[in-house]
């Protein structure tokens, strides 16, 4: 409906001389939102409330889970209908993925929102975004896909589907920039999140660990295929630093019971008997915290890992045919993987990635970190500054941003 349609008409009493405009309310402002998995129904949350602090008349509606529900979003679909992650997975589900976009879009199209915001899922939200842009929806994306470490070109194929692109790293604007797409760095919410100065004692206590043993946070994935290529390589690393180190505990967190599951199966192995290990249930962030040193793989979890201010050892693998083609076609575009490197623009903790990821260089890099006092302290300011770069109120830039691209609204009394 357009915004003019919303505005109750001006009435007059009958007998009075002068016509007197009845006053009215601002049209309310109305924003759609898609978020496909649990990080981006935290970040739509954290939006929509910073929308409805400005606009208290905001109507929301959209695609999201509990967070974005408790902070007074309308769910025509839930956020779990769009968490399919793997190739088969998401090929056995297309069908209905497809048939859940088209219905969406034709009911945005009728629905006509001042502004549209896809939350991460580029592969459901992109081509949204793209029609809804040529209908005359203002459209956002919101965390831009990792154009830094792959496909630099494409930045100009999202800004064919976004009017604006909402960015969580500093370093993605200008990439954006080169092709002409309106693109904002809003900072990162984990960086309000996680204290400039974490607290290692109380994450211990939490954990019922000794305040004086060496700590060892073991990360291979949140997900089952990173815990399968990953898991038995970490532990047996862990394992070697154990060897050097007496007294070594070691903290795995489990994303899920799937996750719990394949990681008990690889420690029941005998030859990881020995290791003092303990599998906890989620607590990823405060088994970080309580570590001296995090050994993880590749992705998300590395600048949790950063905010935590712990030193860290980065490794990751991909299946052997996927590594193949990525070197053959050189798709990957930079040198460094992790994101501390990455933010930093130079190597600040160790990458062992592919053929170099063995349980040998693993450890070794680990030890590195436990034996080297000077090396430690040298990287909690990097690490502080970096934290301060992302801790940019993300939420309340976020939604300036979104707020910017709506029609202005029309005074109060206007036909």
């Amino acid at each position: 409906m357009p915004r003019s349609e919303r505005c109750r008409s001006v009435v007059s009493h009958p007998q009075s001389p002068i016509q007197t405009p009845q006053r009215v309310t601002a049209p309310t402002l109305r924003v759609a939102l898609v978020a496909g998995e649990a990080s981006g129904d935290l970040l739509g949350a954290g939006l929509i409330e910073r929308l409805r602090a400005s606009h208290p008349n905001i109507e929301c509606v959209g695609v999201g889970g509990d967070a974005m529900r408790a902070a007074g979003m309308t769910t025509w679909y839930d956020a779990s209908e769009l968490a399919v992650m793997g190739l088969s997975e998401v090929l056995q589900h297309l069908p209905r993925l497809l048939r859940l976009r088209r219905a969406l879009r034709a009911r945005l199209l009728a629905w006509r929102p001042d502004v549209f915001v896809g939350i991460d899922a580029p592969d459901f939200n992109l081509g949204l975004e793209r029609t809804l842009k040529q209908h005359g929806i203002r459209t956002v994306h919101y965390v831009s896909p990792s154009i830094w470490a792959w496909r630099q070109g494409r930045a100009a194929k999202i800004g064919r589907s976004a009017d604006r692109v909402l960015c969580l790293f500093p370093t993605e604007p200008p990439i954006y920039a080169a092709h002409g797409v309106d693109a904002r760095f809003v900072g990162h919410p984990l960086a309000e999140m996680l204290a400039l100065e974490p607290d290692r004692e109380a994450a211990r206590q939490a954990l019922a660990l000794d305040g004086d043993a060496p700590v060892l946070a073991v990360l291979p994935g949140s997900r089952l295929g990173e815990i399968a290529r990953l898991g038995e390589v970490f532990l047996d690393a862990a394992a070697r630093v154990a060897a050097a180190l007496p007294g070594l505990r070691v903290v795995v967190p489990a994303a899920n019971a799937a996750c719990r599951a394949a990681i008990d199966a690889l420690l029941a192995q005998p030859r990881f008997a020995a290791l003092d290990v303990r599998v906890l249930d989620g607590q990823a962030r405060t088994a970080m915290v309580a570590s001296d040193v995090v050994l993880l793989a590749s992705g998300t979890a590395t600048l949790e890992a950063l905010l935590a201010k712990r030193p860290m050892v980065v490794g990751y693998r991909i299946a052997p045919s996927t590594a193949f083609v990525v070197r053959l076609l050189k798709l990957m575009k930079v040198d460094r993987y992790s994101l501390p490197n990455m933010l930093a623009g130079r190597t600040i903790v160790p990458e062992l990635i592919q053929e170099d990821c063995t349980p040998e260089r693993l450890a070794e890099a680990v030890l590195h970190w436990f034996d080297d006092p000077a090396a430690r302290a040298a990287l909690q300011p990097v690490y502080r500054d970096l934290h301060l770069q992302l801790r940019q109120g993300a939420s309340a830039s976020a939604a300036e941003a979104v707020a910017q691209l709506a029609p202005p609204a029309l005074p109060a009394g206007s036909h």
